[in-house]
């Protein structure tokens, strides 16, 4: 890593992706030299068009299941689909994003002596039987459902994380992601989130699976930023897992509610069956980000639903999200 130049070089896989593309920005808005690295399957063009003429920012389409040779001081791997619909569309790919996605990085990273960072997910906690979840917690996870290829893909990266930790010595840091949402989600990708809001602005019934008492933390895609920026500027005494989320738990049907509420839709509420393995309860322990990070989310649903609801609408009328 070249310590003695404060700009980094600083690539980021999924970059183009939801989260990805608010990463860039940051990184951007920081001062530092950003790749973006995607190959655009759940990502778009959309979410980084702003930054295509910056002269700090290099846009690459590649798929990170095949290796990359490029220079680079820090290393952020976001690349694999996150939601449902995306990442059961084809689940070997998924779980080829995951683990070769991961090899390939890991040995990119070992041969730079770069950091590396790995967005993995509260999916490795599956369906908890602890509640919230704590880093501690190895997880409740059905290893042959049609959500495996995603949470044992993802479990999978992480052991190839602190694997290469451990022999290698190499300066890893894995966060495990809580829902987040906000500005730029995919509106089709299946998400709680994203799917009641265009449901609610579209005047369609909202769709709750289940009977809607099932529970979810929902973080502010912004906050979420700040707590990979700042786990990236620990020691290397700290390479996680580390928590990142908001620890306020609401159900799903009241989640409905308020988006019907703060979009004044007439849509009315429609029950259907739980999906084979989703999760009852999902909420952040987030006493170790908190100690070690200093970190906390500060954006409430509410505020955040505002500012979601107003990028959906934008799109809804051919604006930019």
């Amino acid at each position: 890593m070249r310590s003695y130049h404060p700009t980094q070089r600083i690539m980021v896989t999924g970059g183009a992706g939801f989260l990805g593309s608010h990463l860039c920005d940051r990184l951007i808005t920081a001062g530092h030299d950003v790749l973006c690295v995607d190959n655009f399957f759940t990502g778009t063009k959309d979410n980084i068009a702003h930054l295509l003429g910056h002269p700090r920012f290099e846009l690459l389409r590649h798929d990170v299941t095949w290796p990359l040779y490029v220079e680079v001081d820090q290393i952020y791997n976001l690349a694999c689909p996150a939601s449902p619909v995306h990442y059961q569309h084809d689940p070997v790919q998924t779980t080829k994003t995951s683990v070769h996605g991961a090899i390939n990085m890991l040995g990119l990273a070992k041969r730079l002596r770069a950091r590396i960072f790995q967005a993995s997910t509260s999916e490795v906690y599956g369906d908890p039987a602890v509640h919230p979840q704590p880093e501690e917690y190895w997880g409740h996870v059905n290893p042959i459902g049609p959500r495996s290829c995603y949470d044992e893909g993802k479990r999978c990266a992480e052991t190839l994380f602190f694997d290469y930790y451990r022999q290698h010595a190499l300066d890893i840091k894995v966060a495990r992601i809580f829902n987040t949402y906000g500005p730029r989600m995919h509106p089709n990708d299946g998400r709680v989130v994203s799917n009641f809001i265009m449901q609610a602005l579209n005047g369609t019934d909202i769709t709750i699976y289940g009977d809607g008492s099932q529970t979810r933390s929902f973080c502010y895609v912004d906050d979420l930023i700040d707590g990979f920026l700042k786990f990236m500027d620990t020691g290397t005494d700290f390479p996680g897992p580390v928590n990142l989320g908001n620890p306020n738990e609401f159900t799903i049907r009241q989640l409905a509610e308020l988006v019907i509420s703060m979009t004044g839709s007439s849509s009315k509420l429609k029950f259907e069956p739980l999906p084979a393995d989703d999760p009852t309860q999902r909420q952040p322990d987030i006493r170790l980000a908190r100690e070690r990070l200093q970190w906390e989310p500060r954006i409430q649903l509410r505020e955040g639903l505002a500012a979601t609801i107003q990028s959906f609408e934008r799109r809804l009328s051919g604006g930019r999200a």
